[in-house]
């Protein structure tokens, strides 16, 4: 699809900075290629107040890669303060009719996603929404059992009023498919590969984590129920190995009680996480809810195995015995055993490790946005279509009335003719 006919894009997210996690990862990606290509964005998230973001560092940015962005109010959730739940409201409407979007993008929409659907459909813009998060599951992990079929219902009756729903990998495609969702297409995820690369492994860094020339097993996540991070501590006493922990949440007290040797680094972001995924010897993933698994993703980009549970995103991404391997996702177990035939073997983990890189090559982000800028393209040309075929309807319409009134005129003025010279 040519990129270079500019469109006008509204982006309605569930997330975004300063919240750092996949929805917002995306939807900074997805700014930065329309910025690059000349295209025209905008941004609608949830805030709580006019700018400010609970649980966050600070307010969110006015502008990002040239767009601008609105805030609109949000709450954060009472068991998970530093997520923001988007409230639906007619603010999103009178900001895309001020913006006059090509097309409305609807980032994980939940209940902010509602309004915007909803106002694309009254704008008579197409919208597309980029299905992210296991809403189900994600409910299921913070003991809200029993509300899958509600979810299902709400998800299947808002993706049911977008033009197109982009899932992020096959499992959930078909997974989608099953639940009834329409109008559906796959759109995988990029990985920025100057960011997450083997040359950041730094020996420097190995050497402080590993002194003794351990095996480094990371995992590199949210410390959340939803990651299921209390797996880890099955990983405790595998000879040779000494345990890496990348993140922070509600979790991370429990975890560092329960496993002492480990290292735990706290939240980190930028070089530093480079470097310390690329110095990784293994990467273990727990969370069984993935829609996709970026983390996944760039670990295998710096050239590290993974193992990972065998569910959703992972599915994609993990080929058993090429580029890691995968468990039971409820198996902690043949987790940890897959983690042992790893940390053991050491030539096993060198070829999986150059399979790892080329796995993901191909996977840019500038391509990957490219497929979605594509889907707009589509969408917003079927919609000018349609216009064109409505709108020439109308004017056939038209046309047919104006001329069946002109010759039932002229048929009047025949038939008084015709009687006036009878008389």
């Amino acid at each position: 699809m040519d990129t270079l006919s500019a469109v006008k894009v509204a982006i309605v997210t569930e997330s975004f900075l300063p919240q750092v996690n996949g929805v917002t990862n995306s939807v900074c990606r997805v700014l930065e290629r329309l910025d690059a290509l000349g295209h025209e964005a905008l941004v609608i998230a949830p805030g709580r107040g006019p700018r400010n973001v609970v649980g966050s560092a600070g307010p969110g940015p006015d502008c990002y890669a040239g767009a601008p962005v609105t805030y609109v109010r949000g709450v954060a959730l009472p068991f998970y303060p530093s997520f923001v739940l988007g409230l639906p409201t007619r603010r999103v409407t009178s900001v895309l009719a001020e913006f006059e979007p090509d097309v409305v993008h609807l980032a994980s929409p939940l209940v902010l996603g509602t309004s915007g659907a909803a106002a694309a459909r009254r704008a008579g813009v197409p919208s597309v929404a980029v299905f992210q998060t296991d809403i189900a599951g994600f409910a299921r992990r913070y003991g809200f059992r029993g509300t899958s079929p509600v979810i299902w219902w709400w998800l299947r009756r808002l993706h049911g009023r977008t033009d197109r729903t982009l899932a992020p990998s096959t499992p959930v495609l078909a997974e989608l498919e099953q639940r009834g969702v329409p109008r559906l297409a796959l759109w995988g995820r990029g990985v920025d590969r100057r960011r997450f690369n083997p040359d950041h492994r730094s020996a420097d860094l190995r050497a402080r984590l590993a002194p003794r020339g351990e095996v480094l097993v990371g995992y590199v996540g949210r410390l959340a129920a939803e990651k299921r991070p209390r797996m880890l501590t099955r990983l405790v006493g595998i000879p040779g190995a000494r345990l890496v922990v990348v993140g922070d949440g509600p979790e991370e007290e429990r975890l560092r009680r329960q496993m002492p040797e480990a290292v735990f680094t706290g939240f980190r972001t930028g070089t530093e996480l480079s470097e310390l995924i690329a110095s990784l010897d293994v990467f273990v993933h727990t969370g069984a809810d993935e829609t996709f698994c970026q983390a996944i993703q760039e670990a295998l980009a710096s050239g590290v195995p993974v193992v990972a549970p065998a569910a959703g995103g992972p599915l994609d991404l993990v080929r058993p015995g090429s580029n890691g391997l995968l468990y039971a996702p409820d198996d902690a177990a043949e987790m940890r055993a897959a983690v042992n035939t790893l940390v053991a073997d050491p030539a096993l983990r060198h070829r999986m490790a150059a399979r790892a890189v080329e796995s993901v090559r191909g996977r840019g982000w500038a391509a990957v946005c490219d497929e979605l800028i594509g889907h707009y393209q589509e969408l917003t040309a079927a919609t000018a279509e349609r216009e064109r075929v409505a709108g020439g309807a109308e004017v056939a319409g038209a046309t047919e009335v104006a001329g069946g009134a002109e010759v039932a005129g002229a048929a009047e003025v025949t038939e008084r003719e015709r009687a006036e010279n009878a008389a």
